[in-house]
């Protein structure tokens, strides 16, 4: 598989570290590493690191101190690209990755759950990394006008980001029911677990303008992967 769509260098830094302040492994008040430092351990360059660090400053997350460093100001509002990713490593956080499996456009199933009322619907599957460690497996009907005519490669890692950029939709809510699962056939060699293991599974309907425009699977690894939802 090839790694299509993926975020910007400086994106990928700072929706790490929102992950990581809203799991509290990075606590309010926390002093980052110096930068040079923080960057060498990232393997970026210095430049992409301030840039990463300058977007979280004007999201209020950081505060910087000419002359000591970048502190940790937590926000229960802070807005995040993967909000509504709710899976975590074991100790919390994680950087979630993806790398698209396939994107075909299909008729309709007659069970769609949708309500777009399409009659050709996007199906892609994924799988879903953390630190780079492959930990879940996706299924996504988007029942969106224009979707079907997607292709892996218009994609982002961020498929919301692709849903407002492509076709002028933001997902506004979801519902998420959590439950056990078993690994699908099309998964096979993907995940350590193999076809038809038990896993934990998450079956989420996410909604734009009261429509249910995106239903999804998701088959988890509860050994590498943890669910995690928090109130604000």
């Amino acid at each position: 598989m090839e790694d299509r769509g993926a975020l910007p260098k400086h994106m990928q830094i700072s929706e790490m570290l929102v992950r990581e302040i809203a799991a509290g492994r990075l606590a309010d008040g926390a002093r980052l590493p110096p930068e040079r430092d923080m960057a060498g351990e990232l393997g970026v360059a210095v430049g992409t690191l301030r840039r990463a660090l300058t977007e979280l400053t004007d999201r209020g997350l950081l505060e910087r101190v000419q002359g000591s460093g970048n502190y940790v100001r937590h926000r229960a509002d802070a807005q995040s690209i993967y909000a509504f990713f709710r899976l975590e490593i074991p100790g919390g956080g994680g950087l979630p990755t993806a790398e698209v499996v396939s994107a075909d456009a299909m008729a309709r199933p007659p069970d769609a759950a949708s309500e777009g009322g399409c009659d050709r619907l996007l199906c892609v599957r994924r799988v879903r990394s953390l630190d780079g460690e492959p930990v879940a497996l996706e299924e996504i009907w988007l029942d969106i006008e224009g979707a079907a005519d997607l292709t892996s490669d218009d994609l982002s890692e961020s498929l919301y980001l692709t849903y407002q950029r492509e076709l002028g939709v933001a997902i506004e809510r979801t519902e998420d029911r959590v439950g056990i699962g078993q690994v699908p056939q099309w998964g096979a060699g993907l995940l350590d677990l193999a076809p038809g293991d038990a896993c934990g599974y998450v079956a989420r309907r996410g909604w734009s303008r009261e429509r249910v425009v995106e239903v999804s699977s998701t088959w988890f690894d509860a050994n590498r992967a943890q669910f995690v939802s928090r109130m604000r």
